[in-house]
């Protein structure tokens, strides 16, 4: 007797849900933190573009390291659900301690620890999703994540330029950021269910990255690439409150500016959600490419655009929708490279090669902004973009070996 045809919500089990609804409150914590943190070192510390450039890459760099050691961590004890809970617990708490900062060095340490913390909960997230959904559903399953997660980035900026408006002070943003952090742990908590693997306390870190797939290990290199011109968002926040300045020249509206990043986070999210759904049709490794480019045409509008409010409205979409297709596809593509059995291993990989790529371009971008102008930070960006989507297409029949 067939069994009957699954619905297409099969896909959206509790754990899918939890973890979506995880990333949500989380994403809308430290969301309402990121929005404000460019207008808070730039207006109340006097930090440099090098200097939120440092404090974006190094956190970058030691979630890189930590996306690598929590998901092959997650393989080896069996437990994927603890390191998530811990993660989310002390990236809320990192971020809420912005309040206490009296320099940009004390922001470094914190966001530092709060990323660190993210990096080492991401990829036993990504390990959980895929242990929930069958292969065919994997797309839906991280296009929706993606999109909830970016869902709590469009609030973010909503609610933290209503707190500004209201005459709250950056710092109370920062607070107010806690509550939804603690909404997330209590999500992962309740809605997300482990399903049981056995411990394998003998396997070594090296030996089960030498035993990932060799065509995976290309697709990693690719992805590395790309994100050694992937630089954080803030610095485009920055370069909008640089371009947006009122008749008075007393600085930057942050309404405008926060409102930019509103726009930003809304057409990622929607362009998560689409690329998730599509990724089965059209193939995940294509959408990825045009996400790639589209990031490269983005970077080079960054590079040369001038004041106009319009222009900055188009990049800033761009920027979203490139964003958006890359963070739903890369995860989709990996989980459909990695065997089961080393898929923590794996995606702990695929972070730490975007983290090291994350750290060094926003570092680079920050530093050559400073010293040279923002066209010469955004176009070294778009110069390993672009060489990024050449690799793919040259590369991308070598992935399923």
């Amino acid at each position: 007797m067939k069994s009957p045809p699954k619905s297409k919500s099969d896909w959206l089990t509790h754990s899918v849900l939890g973890i979506g609804l995880a990333s949500l409150f989380s994403d809308l914590g430290h969301e309402m933190a990121t929005t404000v943190l460019p207008l808070f070192l730039a207006q109340q510390i006097a930090a440099s573009a090098f200097a939120l450039g440092l404090i974006e890459g190094l956190s970058d760099g030691l979630s890189s390291y930590f996306k690598l050691l929590g998901g092959w961590w997650t393989d080896r004890s069996g437990k994927r659900k603890p390191l998530a809970l811990v993660g989310y617990l002390i990236t809320a708490l990192s971020t809420t301690s912005f309040a206490l900062a009296r320099n940009w060095t004390m922001v470094l340490i914190s966001r530092s620890l709060a990323w660190a913390a993210r990096g080492g909960r991401t990829e036993a997230r990504n390990a959980l999703m895929a242990d929930s959904v069958e292969p065919v559903h994997y797309g839906r399953a991280f296009g929706f994540e993606r999109s909830m997660d970016t869902a709590g980035a469009v609030f973010a900026p909503i609610i933290a330029l209503g707190l500004v408006s209201f005459g709250f002070s950056y710092r109370h943003v920062f607070l107010a950021g806690l509550f939804p952090g603690l909404l997330a742990v209590a999500a992962m908590a309740w809605l997300v269910k482990e399903k049981a693997r056995p411990a394998q306390p003998e396997r070594q870190l090296l030996g089960d990255l030498k035993q990932l797939p060799i065509g995976f290990r290309y697709y990693v290199m690719v992805v590395g690439v790309f994100g050694l011109g992937q630089f954080a968002p803030t610095l485009l926040i920055l370069r909008a409150s640089q371009l947006l300045k009122p008749a008075s020249g007393g600085g930057s509206s942050p309404e405008t500016v926060i409102a930019l990043y509103i726009l930003f986070n809304l057409t990622q999210s929607a362009s998560a959600y689409v690329c998730g759904s599509l990724s089965h049709r059209f193939g995940s490794i294509q959408l990825l490419g045009i996400g790639y480019f589209s990031f490269a045409l983005a970077a080079i509008g960054f590079a040369f655009v001038e004041g106009r409010l319009a222009t900055l409205v188009a990049l800033f979409a761009l920027a979203g929708v490139a964003v958006g297709g890359i963070e739903a596809m890369e995860p989709t593509a990996a989980a459909e490279l990695l065997p089961g059995s080393h898929r923590g291993t794996g995606f702990g990989a695929l972070g730490a090669a975007n983290g090291i790529g994350d750290f060094l371009s926003s570092a680079m971008v920050g530093g050559l902004w400073a010293a040279f102008g923002a066209g010469a930070g955004f176009g070294f960006a778009a110069v390993f973009n672009l060489g990024s989507v050449g690799l793919l297409f040259l590369l991308r029949k070598s992935f399923k070996q």
